[in-house]
């Protein structure tokens, strides 16, 4: 009996030594846990930096050399930005970011969202009312040529006649008329007089700028304004454009036809000619949110908590301050509109931090 006692006194300390020990460990290892957690917030530098000049840093509070502004102290960016299919279209040197809305406001920064709209524009230029005996004198060789060749029977005349017409027709496409206007010099029986000095109407030339052209073809809505008829505004179509630009000038010869009822037009007078150009609707964003590096078009995507992208875009033509955008965004994605400038300082300094901690350590044998 007094060793069962004994052998059950023996067993139950041997429960709380083993008791103690365990909480004596558990709480030596938390209090390990804690000394390392500690330490590592201990080590960790804090970053401040100038909202006005992100390139100035400081490892504590102080000021900008600069602006003489407070630095602010950086906060981590926890964020994660949000997985778009469009992201692999980065721009190089410059990486993602986060700002509060506090910052935001500061700094001033807008957006907008992309969004399809109905974009046109207008190309304006020089002109005068043609008087152009030279090409009056190329529409009747043509259609002197054309007649020459159906009255010919023998083989080798309607050869030299078929090369007088080839020459005639190029002569006449280098002035500007196309394949269809020339093939009614033949077709309609139209006075030649009437081509160089239309009855109720009269042709304006115009000299149009090279990087300007691509948008321009047959048929387009032309106003001419002169300033010897003041408030009188003249209405026609573009009917041809010239292939060939004129080397001195960059410019390219443009020709419409003008209705003029009265006769208040007189050839060579000078005049102002807007010729106007509808894009239809297209998927477009504002002129500002658009930067550049290099030759390379790139927008701040703005996603969820404040996440700010760069990503490359492709733009088409610009139109009434804005850009059509051909691939690079989606309707309804958020962009920057202003403040580009000092989002793109701190994304161009997050591109050279990133590529700072991606640069390998070179290694040291035998240290």
């Amino acid at each position: 009996m007094i060793a069962q006692k004994l052998l059950s006194m023996i067993i139950t300390g041997i429960i709380i030594v083993s008791a103690v020990h365990l909480i004596g460990c558990t709480q030596k290892h938390e209090s390990e846990n804690h000394s390392i957690k500690h330490e590592t917030v201990q080590n960790k530098k804090e970053l401040y930096r100038c909202s006005m000049h992100p390139a100035v840093t400081s490892d504590k509070p102080g000021i900008c050399p600069i602006c003489h502004m407070d630095l602010e102290k950086v906060e981590e960016d926890t964020s994660k930005p949000v997985a778009s299919t469009s992201d692999v279209q980065s721009v190089e040197g410059r990486g993602s970011f986060s700002l509060s809305q506090e910052r935001q406001q500061m700094i001033g920064v807008t957006t907008a969202q992309v969004v399809t709209r109905h974009l046109g524009y207008e190309v304006r230029a020089s002109g005068r009312v043609a008087f152009d005996p030279e090409l009056f004198t190329a529409i009747e060789e043509y259609r002197q040529a054309v007649m020459s060749r159906g009255q010919m029977t023998d083989t080798l005349m309607q050869n030299q006649a078929n090369d007088l017409i080839s020459s005639a027709k190029t002569k006449l496409k280098l002035m500007g008329l196309s394949d269809d206007q020339i093939r009614k010099l033949v077709s309609q029986k139209t006075n030649a007089m009437d081509l160089l000095l239309p009855s109720g109407s009269v042709w304006v030339y115009a000299e149009v700028f090279e990087y300007e052209v691509a948008g321009l073809k047959s048929g387009l809505a032309v106003e001419v304004e002169t300033p010897s008829l003041p408030g009188k505004l003249f209405t026609g179509k573009l009917s041809s454009i010239n292939p060939v630009v004129n080397s001195p000038t960059r410019t390219v010869r443009v020709r419409a036809l003008i209705p003029d009822p009265e006769s208040l037009l007189r050839p060579e007078t000078f005049v102002n000619v807007k010729i106007k150009i509808d894009l239809g609707e297209k998927l477009a964003i504002p002129e500002s949110a658009v930067l550049f590096s290099g030759e390379q078009k790139f927008v701040f995507v703005v996603k969820e908590q404040g996440h700010f992208s760069p990503r490359a875009i492709q733009a088409g033509l610009k139109a009434e301050g804005f850009y059509e955008v051909i691939s690079g965004l989606q309707v309804d994605e958020t962009i920057v509109t202003s403040a580009n400038f000092l989002i793109d300082s701190e994304s161009r300094l997050r591109g050279v931090l990133e590529n700072a901690t991606q640069t390998p350590v070179p290694s040291h044998g035998g240290h």
